[in-house]
């Protein structure tokens, strides 16, 4: 009976839905309006049998999200609907007055861990450390809670939280109160060799290019002659901020970035609307697999206008651009609406998500296929696969045992380790030896380190394959020879790789001892990306060589 009833309340729903669906078309600036009915008439019959004839009870919301969820999951990762619960979430997350406890965290499956302190903000003061476990907040359990227990951190400013947290074996409690995050978009700044500005801009927020241009104008004071803008890691951000920071360097009226569309509406060019800072002081720009989208129009503008000398790794290729769209009874989504084109024409655009592996996973674009492109004075670049450097470094890449380590944690859990064992009291009495990196070696024993290459997983597919065509017993001494070879091959790469490694280490380690500004301080002095820019800025010649002056 209460399946009976449940059924009929149901059927009530499908006529306005329908009818909904049926305005959706005729309000759609698509031409295919008889194809758009058909299949959302198919669609809603198909979700009508289901809610009504399934052996078990369904939910009809659970049934929907589940199917629109799929559907832009074979679109991009970029666009995105957000349920009237996810909205109103949103929507206090982003509200002033509500905050958090300064401190970026590692979230998996039933687990918090503290991954970076603040320096004197609230986690700082109540004495957290970078590798705590997050036991409870405000007595609710995090092994228990099934929504995202990371939220429980935030509140409205000066609200207290307790927070009972593991560390190294033992656990405690602490106290906090809730402050205004105050994350920098430029966290660190300084003068190298007494000539060279050296910026760090970590996320194109609403204050981006004034920090950045308030920190080279006090470099400018104190004696700089040139300036590194460092976008490694940097995500991307506001597109405005993106032309304001180019507009630093580059004349009023200069086209920076371009967004095409198959909607005539959304072509868009973007111009610098300022004077610039200064259009003639030395530029290097250093960028990594890991600078995004606002970071490469950026180095991409600057790369084409052969304004500025670009240093690094090819840059992640994140050229998509989204909008956000309002949906009824109070849901949302953002939507991929163009593509972003550098000034000469290039697409940053890395990832084809219209062209699919077996296994679902976008394409990236070979370099076979990459367009050529000229800069304004006459150089080659290409479009297709994000911004490739005028200087390519491999220490700015990571190796495939780099990406291993990182993604299984075993840097930053090692970091943890290294801290409670050893005593530093300045940036500059600290030292990771060849000693410190066996001891390394020795502790991914002890975890039983392992992961599988790309290699690796092809050999597992061909067994997998000669064992459907009975092959395996004929092969079977090959691969055990091929699995004999691969598994020296990746303990050779922790020697081959060990530079790299160490690199990571150590800005692990540092941030521990003498947060960001520590690891920066550092980094000025060995970061071979850092240490390339300054020679190339300090040898004119080489300079308008890479530029084709």
């Amino acid at each position: 009976m209460k399946k009976y009833i449940s059924k009929l309340t149901k059927k009530r729903i499908y006529v306005p839905f329908l009818a909904a669906c049926l305005l959706f078309t005729t309000t759609s600036y698509k031409s295919d309006f008889f194809e758009i009915a058909k299949q959302i008439e198919i669609f809603t019959s198909v979700f009508k049998e289901i809610n009504m004839n399934y052996v078990d009870e369904t939910e009809p919301a659970q049934l929907m999200n589940t199917a629109i969820t799929s559907m832009l999951n074979d679109l991009d990762p970029y666009t995105h609907f957000w349920t009237e619960q996810e909205v109103e979430q949103g929507r206090i997350r982003q509200s002033r007055d509500y905050t958090g406890i300064g401190a970026t965290l590692l979230t998996g499956d039933n687990e918090i861990l503290i991954k970076e302190i603040f320096k004197g903000q609230p986690a700082d003061e109540a004495g957290l450390n970078a590798g705590d476990e997050i036991l409870s907040i405000d007595g609710v359990s995090i092994s228990g809670f099934q929504e995202d227990a990371g939220q429980l951190l935030k509140g409205a400013p000066g609200s207290s939280v307790t927070l009972k947290f593991k560390r190294q074996g033992e656990e405690k409690t602490t106290q906090l109160k809730r402050q205004p995050e105050k994350k920098k978009a430029v966290p660190f700044y300084t003068l190298i060799d007494g000539k060279t500005g050296y910026v760090v801009l970590s996320k194109f927020t609403r204050s981006a290019s004034k920090e950045t241009k308030n920190a080279i104008e006090l470099l400018k004071k104190q004696g700089a002659e040139k300036i590194i803008l460092d976008l490694r890691g940097n995500p991307g951000g506001l597109l405005s901020e993106a032309v304001n920071t180019a507009n630093l360097f580059l004349p009023k009226g200069q086209t920076i970035v371009t967004t095409k569309s198959v909607i005539e509406k959304y072509n868009k060019t973007y111009q610098t609307k300022k004077q610039p800072l200064d259009r003639q002081i030395p530029v290097a720009v250093l960028i990594n697999g890991r600078s995004a989208s606002a970071s490469e129009i950026v180095s991409g503008s600057l790369q084409d206008l052969d304004r500025g000398v670009i240093i690094g790794a090819q840059s992640f290729g994140k050229g998509l651009v989204q909008r956000p769209k309002k949906l009824t009874y109070g849901t949302q989504m953002k939507i991929t609406i163009s593509r972003y084109y550098t000034p000469s024409g290039r697409c940053i655009q890395a990832l084809n998500y219209r062209n699919r592996n077996g296994k679902g996973k976008a394409i990236r674009r070979e370099r076979s296929d990459f367009k050529e492109f000229m800069t304004t004075n006459g150089r080659k670049v290409y479009g297709g696969g994000g911004i490739m450097p005028d200087i390519k470094m491999n220490a700015a890449k990571f190796s495939g045992i780099t990406k291993a380590l990182v993604d299984k944690q075993m840097i930053f859990d090692y970091a943890t380790q290294f801290y409670y064992s050893h005593d530093f009291k300045s940036v500059a009495d600290f030292n990771f030896t060849d000693s410190d990196y066996s001891d390394f070696l020795g502790y991914l024993n002890r975890k039983d380190f392992n992961y599988q290459t790309k290699a690796e997983k092809a050999l597992a597919e061909s067994k997998k394959a000669a064992a459907d065509e009975d092959l395996q017993n004929e092969l079977q001494d090959e691969y055990s020879r091929l699995q004999k070879a691969f598994k020296e091959a990746k303990e050779n790469a922790l020697t081959e790789k060990k530079p790299e490694i160490k690199r990571l280490l150590t800005d692990e380690i540092l941030t521990r001892y003498f947060y960001a500004e520590g690891r920066y301080n550092y980094s000025v002095k060995e970061n071979p990306e850092i240490l390339e820019a300054v020679e190339v800025l300090n040898n004119g010649e080489r300079y308008n060589s890479v530029l084709g002056k």
